[in-house]
């Protein structure tokens, strides 16, 4: 298939085996035959890894991965990989990404690579006058920072700027410095807690106080990624679908006991990518719901419009501190393979697609609350998890899912009887 070619539309995808899907996605991402027998492996990371990345360990725990398709992002068609154990997340991506494939798809941007450091000072009488002290030495502090990490300084990174806060609090002022760094294709954590410690000990010799804690912030709000795509009216049902969902993206932005129900299915596909791709997802959520509420008060992560056609317009900005370097982006062989199937050679590259998908999420969720409802769609699904969990097997999951759909009763004491039933050839 030659570049020019590629489609992330690929008929009957879901219908596929998943040794099917597996060579389709091997024909569309060019992989070698090492990396197809690690996506192949049902248990893909090996004992003697596993111990050396956490502490403790005993065992392994496997989460799917599927492969979102009809993904166009910025002219170029993607399939991304997205670990999730939840029904209908990988399905839904799909089904909004389909349906504002021929318009498109999502047009993506990111504000840069830069990460927050904090440096904690505290027991000075003067904050004032020690944030300006801090400030003055600001060359000083840049060729600190750089020196923590000559290697990321000549791949183009390094230190940034500087920013200095007093910040009252219940213990009294704190004199925050933050170390603004870019860490080009990492995540940084390592790289800023480095610098933020080895720069302690002269913020206290400039200033007479004491340092606390030298950290980054999962803030990471110099490091935004955004999407935005349209949807035609009529590709989605029309005008009162498309009405409500405007609806339903008001309710979002007006109450945070909605909001945190609408931007956690935005974090079903956002965390499903930065875990395939071996990132740290409580970082990417941390600071995505911090960053809902940067204005006092907690809201959606999306906005909602209507185009001057009359079309439905979306688009997301959050903070996306991913890397392809570092941590288990670098070491975990399925994270390396998922990463060779997005084809990304930069962590913005990787940034903007979560972001695409984030607001995918978003559009499918919207839909079916504004039309059929989120049980419709998600319970069909989950009904093959019953069905397991019942004790079905091989082809006895689809026809006992179809049993409990059609009866919409998706739970597992019906599941019981009714695979009993089928058993005991009772129609």
């Amino acid at each position: 298939m030659s570049i020019s070619n590629l489609t992330s539309r690929i008929s009957g995808f879901h219908r596929m085996s998943t040794a099917e899907r597996l060579e389709a996605v091997a024909a569309f991402s060019g992989l070698d035959d090492a990396t197809r027998a690690q996506l192949a492996a049902p248990g893909n990371i090996d004992t003697h890894l596993a111990d050396h990345m956490i502490e403790n360990v005993v065992a392994t725990l496997s989460i799917p991965i599927g492969v979102a398709t009809n993904m166009r992002v910025d002219g170029k068609d993607v399939l991304v990989p997205m670990a999730t154990e939840e029904s209908s997340v990988v399905a839904a991506v799909c089904n909004s990404a389909r349906q504002c494939y021929d318009a498109g798809g999502f047009t993506t941007s990111v504000s840069g690579n830069l990460m927050i450091a904090q440096v904690q000072l505290v027991g000075v009488t003067d904050p004032e006058n020690a944030r300006l002290r801090i400030l003055e030495r600001r060359d000083e502090i840049a060729a600190i920072c750089d020196r923590c990490d000559p290697m990321l300084v000549q791949l183009g990174g390094g230190f940034r700027d500087l920013e200095v806060r007093v910040v009252n609090s219940r213990g009294g002022p704190m004199v925050v410095t933050h170390l603004i760094v870019d860490t080009r294709d990492a995540m940084g954590a390592n790289t800023v807690n480095t610098m933020a410690e080895t720069l302690a000990p002269s913020v206290e010799s400039w200033t007479g106080g004491k340092v606390f804690l030298r950290i980054l912030s999962n803030l990471a709000d110099r490091r935004l990624a955004r999407a935005r795509a349209v949807w035609p009216a009529e590709a989605i049902g029309g005008e009162a679908v498309r009405d409500g969902m405007i609806s339903a993206y008001h309710f979002a932005e007006a109450d945070p006991y909605r909001a945190a129900t609408h931007n956690k299915g935005i974090m079903n596909g956002v965390s499903a990518v930065v875990l395939a791709t071996g990132n740290d997802t409580r970082a990417v959520e941390a600071g995505a719901h911090a960053y809902a509420a940067r204005n006092g008060r907690y809201t959606s992560l999306t906005n909602w419009e209507v185009t001057a056609e009359g079309h439905l317009a979306g688009s997301i900005e959050l903070p996306l501190p991913v890397g392809l370097v570092g941590g288990a982006t670098k070491i975990h062989p399925t994270a390396r393979a998922c990463l060779k199937i997005l084809g990304v050679s930069t962590a913005a590259e990787l940034a903007r697609i979560i972001a695409a998908v984030g607001l995918a999420q978003n559009f499918g969720a919207m839909k079916a609350l504004a039309t059929t409802g989120i049980q419709k769609g998600h319970m069909a699904l989950h009904a093959n998890n019953v069905a397991i969990a019942a004790g079905a097997v091989g082809e006895e999951v689809a026809k006992l899912a179809a049993i409990l759909v059609e009866r919409r009763q998706v739970r597992q004491d019906v599941a019981t009887v009714e695979l009993e039933r089928m058993r005991a050839g009772v129609a």
